[in-house]
């Protein structure tokens, strides 16, 4: 005879919306199990009496991601099960819905399971909100899994499990073009301090405590979410734990592989086309089979999937997410663009480049931090050439007359000519690169390819 395993549902709310037959199936069994005892309808079991329950909360302490959570219950309450023949396992809500382990244990070979329908969460919300879920197609999802399982639609939505303000911020962050309209929050419904409330989307991860018993309507999303992004976001989550490469390597591992990569992208630019006088690509035309568009396009990948690695594994370290990451640059852009996104007006792009490097002298003070040298935050191992353009620039757009502070292409020739050394050649060649400054012409391509023109 089959081991048999009976499965209960605890209900949305506490004991009082606990079903007769499961108070029955609760109290024909003296080998007891319960997911979580972080429910409130978890007294049933002092009211009933009999042998206590055990609580499976060690099973969530003890396990290293949410994804081994499920099938360590699972194999816990089935070895039971064979061991006693008979136990009863009782999960918040209805088994039916968004349980896991339920769905885990439908699967098992050569175990009897007996499901016992229940009140689910479901059954309080629909009312609550006013909404009736076939008429309108709401999509039930998991919080913790919103941006996968969300990806490519726009709602509306029904969010379970947000038992977080982190997991809130996740939702909130998943999302690239806000909803004007506000969300729903409905929080420990069928309760005493229950309550449901409009937010907006800008203050989802700020409404206070979310637990196990807050879920998230939201009736459209503006755009849908990036669905390949997500997937590529999943992609490299599973690189990391299932491949020993990718599992050992730390951001210091991968500096070797960003520069051959970014290397790598930008023959892969060059390789597009000659450019022309103006920075465009000539008068080259391309069709969506040509190599050099796919063989670009693949060169992008790696770079992003770079971008990607170094963001999961910062994730990992408890510094930050890809969507913080995101996020960040964002708003960066956004406020370092005040003629876009404000009324700021600029008559040419040197106008546009001092007031760049003034806001980003602001955001330096605002953090406490003493006004930059021109060539702080430019990177000591970039070439030569293009350093030195970069540092001109910024001198520049700090109101430095770099003109009159670098000599010009014939006097710094005449004294190295006079007497040829390090110091007298760095003159030369910075001469050279402001010579082709105020040309608009770019010093290192300019000699890259008259290098590549003798090869």
């Amino acid at each position: 005879m089959n081991p048999r395993i009976v499965v209960v549902g605890l209900g949305p709310a506490d004991e009082a919306m606990i079903t007769r037959a499961t108070f029955d199936a609760i109290a024909a069994c003296p080998v007891r199990f319960v997911r979580t005892r972080r429910h409130p309808a978890v007294t049933v079991f002092d009211t009933i009496g009999g042998t206590a329950p055990t609580f499976l909360d060690d099973v969530y302490e003890g396990a290293a991601r949410i994804g081994d959570v499920y099938p360590a219950i699972v194999d816990r309450i089935t070895q039971a099960a064979r061991e006693h023949g008979e136990v009863l396992y009782a999960v918040p809500g209805s088994p039916l819905v968004a349980e896991r382990t339920v769905q885990l244990l439908g699967a098992l070979d050569g175990v009897e399971v007996e499901i016992v329908p229940a009140m689910s969460f479901l059954d309080l919300t629909w009312p609550r909100l006013g909404v009736d879920p076939v008429d309108a197609s709401v999509r039930l999802v998991d919080g913790h899994e919103f941006a996968a399982a969300a990806a490519g639609e726009r709602g509306p939505f029904l969010v379970a499990q947000c038992d977080s303000t982190l997991v809130l911020g996740d939702i909130k962050l998943a999302v690239e073009d806000w909803p004007c309209e506000p969300v729903t929050v409905v929080h420990h419904l069928g309760l005493p301090d229950e309550s449901i409330r409009q937010v907006e989307w800008a203050d989802l991860d700020r409404i206070g405590e979310a637990d196990h018993l807050t879920s998230l309507y939201i009736p459209r999303l503006t755009a849908p979410i990036g669905a390949e992004l997500v997937r590529f976001d999943e992609l490299v989550h599973q690189l990391r734990v299932g491949c020993p490469w990718d599992r050992e390597q730390t951001h210091g591992s991968l500096r070797r592989y960003l520069i051959e990569e970014c290397f790598e992208l930008d023959e892969a630019i060059a390789a597009l086309a000659p450019e022309g006088p103006d920075g465009s690509d000539g008068d080259a035309e391309y069709d969506d089979g040509d190599r050099a568009i796919e063989h670009f396009m693949e060169e992008l990948g790696d770079v992003l999937f770079q971008v990607y690695l170094h963001s999961t594994i910062a994730a990992e370290s408890g510094w930050f997410t890809l969507a913080d990451v995101a996020r960040s640059v964002h708003d960066k852009l956004h406020r370092r663009h005040p003629h876009v996104f404000g009324d700021a007006r600029f008559d040419s792009p040197e106008e546009f480049s001092a007031e760049w490097e003034g806001i980003k002298a602001q955001e330096a003070a605002e953090r406490g931090e003493s006004p930059a040298a021109a060539s702080e935050g430019i990177p000591a191992a970039l070439p030569a050439l293009l350093r030195a353009s970069k540092i001109l620039k910024r001198l520049h757009a700090a109101g430095v007359d770099v003109d009159s502070a670098v000599p010009s292409v014939p006097s710094a020739w005449e004294s190295f000519a006079a007497a040829p050394d390090a110091d007298s050649l760095g003159s030369l060649l910075l001469g050279v690169v402001l010579a082709a400054r105020s040309q608009q012409l770019d010093a290192e391509t300019a000699l890259r390819d008259a290098g590549d023109r003798l090869a």
